[in-house]
C-alpha cells in the first residue's frame, strides 16, 4: 500500500491537474488525466472509480491464457515464474527500478538498508540493476574489485529476499586491446573472440565461466537459485563499445549473441537467466520498430525485449520508442521494458510527472530503470546522477509518481517468483 503521508503531496503539488492540463517537457505537449489522492490511470479513471464493481459484470469469465515461450526450455521453476511475471506485471503498471541504488548512493556507501529511493519515498525500487563486468573480466583478480563484488553479491540477495527483481548488464573490458568497454580503437574484437584459434576466444570464455559460477553460486537463504534478467552487449545500436555498431558486422554480433547463450545454456548448464537486448533508443525514429530488431539474433535467441532511452527531456523521442517497443512486445510475445534511462545533473522540479510518468501511463512496460547515483564523497562538483536523492529539487515530486498506482515500487510487487495467473511459459 502506498505511503498515507503522500495524500498530502498529491494534493499539495497538483492542485493545476485537478483537469486535463497540457504540460511541457521538452517541447513536448503531454497531458496527464486527472486523479484522485493517491494515484490515477490512463483514461481519467480514479483508483476510486477502478475500486468500484462492474456494474455489468461476465457471468462465465473465461481470461486468456498467455503462452509464452523463453530461450532456454530447462530454466527453472523460479526463473519461469519471473518470466511469468514480467509479462503479467505490465497490466498493472510499471516497476521503477535504479541502478546500484542499493549499494551506495549520493553521499553514502555500503550502508545497511542504504537506498537513494528508499531515502525519498520510503520505498525500496522493485528493481535493483547491476554490472557484472568486474565479476567476469581481468578486473575479477583485483582486490578492489573483488571486495566491491562481495558487497554487489549481498545486495543481489537482499533485494530478493524483499521479492525484487535484478537486472544485469556488464561494461566488459576489450579482450584484445586491454582498454575499457568504450575503446572501439579495433574492429576485430568480436571476430577474434568466435575464432577458435585465438587467444581471445580461450580469454572470453573464461569470462564467461566466472559468470556462470557467479550465476550457480547465487543462492537465498533456502538454496534456490536467484533468477536475473541478464542483458550482455546493450546498446549494440551505437558506436562508442567494442560490440557496437562500428566494431561488428550484423553476422558477427548475431553470432556472439547466440554463442554467449549456447556457452552458458548448454555448457554451463546456467538455467537462471533471461536473456534481454536493450538497443540505445535516444531520439525519434521513423523506423524505431526496425532499430529495436537492429541486429536481433532471432526470436528463439531473445526473452525480454528492453531499451536504453537517453533522450534528455525529449518526452516526444520517449513516447514514440515506447509505443514502438509496446506493439514489438506484444507481436512477438515477449514482455518488455525501459532498461536505462535518465537525465544526468536533471533539475526539472517536475520532471517524474511530466518526463517519467506521463509517457509510460498509457503503455504497457513491465520496468523502467533509471542510472546510477555516483557516490560524490562530498564532491558537489561531481554531477553524475540520474535519480533523486534527498534533497534534489525533484523530490516531492518524485513521491506524487511514487503515490500513483500504475508506478511500482518493492511493496507494491505481487510474488514475482510465483507463476503469474493466466500465464504459461515453456
Amino acid at each position: 500500500m502506498k505511503r498515507l503521508f503522500l495524500l498530502f503531496a498529491e494534493t499539495f503539488c497538483c492542485i493545476a491537474l485537478c483537469c486535463i492540463v497540457p504540460v511541457s517537457c521538452g517541447g513536448s505537449d503531454i497531458e496527464i488525466p486527472s486523479t484522485a489522492p493517491g494515484g490515477g490511470q490512463g483514461g481519467g479513471d480514479s483508483d476510486d472509480d477502478k475500486d468500484k464493481p462492474d456494474p455489468n459484470p461476465d457471468p462465465n469469465p473465461d481470461p486468456e491464457i498467455t503462452n509464452l515461450k523463453m530461450v532456454d526450455p530447462e530454466a527453472t521453476d523460479q526463473t519461469k515464474a519471473l518470466y511469468s511475471n514480467l509479462w503479467a506485471i505490465a497490466s498493472k503498471g510499471f516497476m521503477f527500478g535504479h541502478h546500484d541504488d542499493l549499494w551506495y548512493g549520493r553521499y553514502w556507501y555500503d550502508e545497511p538498508g542504504g537506498s537513494d529511493t528508499k531515502a525519498v519515498c520510503g520505498d525500496y525500487p522493485a528493481v535493483f540493476s547491476v554490472d557484472l563486468a568486474s565479476v567476469m573480466d581481468n578486473r575479477f583478480n583485483y582486490e578492489s574489485d573483488r571486495k566491491e563484488n562481495a558487497i554487489r553479491r549481498r545486495v543481489i540477495l537482499e533485494a530478493y529476499e524483499r521479492g525484487e527483481v535484478i537486472v544485469a548488464c556488464c561494461h566488459l573490458n576489450n579482450p584484445l586491446t586491454g582498454g575499457d568497454s568504450w575503446d572501439n580503437s579495433n574492429t576485430g574484437v568480436v571476430r577474434a573472440i568466435l575464432d577458435p584459434q585465438s587467444s581471445q576466444y580461450a580469454a572470453y570464455r573464461q569470462w564467461l565461466d566466472r559468470l556462470a559460477d557467479f550465476a550457480l553460486n547465487l543462492k537465498a537463504v533456502d538454496g534456490t537459485l536467484v533468477p536475473f534478467v541478464f542483458r550482455p552487449y546493450h546498446e549494440h545500436t551505437q558506436e562508442w563499445s567494442w560490440w557496437g555498431s562500428k566494431c561488428t558486422t550484423e553476422q558477427e554480433f548475431i553470432d556472439f549473441w547466440r554463442m554467449t547463450v549456447r556457452y552458458l545454456r548448454d555448457t554451463k548448464g546456467v538455467h537462471n537467466l533471461i536473456y534481454a537486448i536493450s538497443p540505445q533508443m535516444a531520439s525519434e525514429y521513423s523506423d524505431a520498430r526496425n532499430r529495436l530488431l537492429f541486429r536481433w539474433p532471432g526470436d528463439e535467441w531473445v526473452d525480454f525485449i528492453g531499451m536504453d532511452c537517453y533522450h534528455g527531456l525529449n518526452t516526444a523521442a520517449f513516447t514514440s520508442n515506447l509505443k514502438a517497443m509496446t506493439q514489438l512486445s506484444k507481436e512477438k510475445k515477449k514482455p518488455c521494458g525501459v532498461t536505462e534511462t535518465g537525465q544526468e545533473s536533471f533539475t526539472k522540479a517536475d520532471y517524474w510527472t511530466q518526463c517519467i510518468l506521463a509517457p509510460l501511463m498509457t503503455q504497457r512496460v513491465s520496468m523502467v530503470v533509471m542510472w546510477r547515483n555516483k557516490y560524490v564523497a562530498g564532491n558537489e562538483s561531481d554531477r553524475h546522477f540520474y535519480s533523486v536523492y534527498p534533497g534534489h529539487v525533484s523530490a516531492d515530486d518524485f513521491n506524487i509518481m511514487y503515490g500513483r498506482s500504475r508506478s511500482l515500487f518493492s511493496g507494491d510487487l505481487p510474488d514475482m517468483y510465483t507463476m503469474a495467473e493466466h500465464v504459461t511459459v515453456r
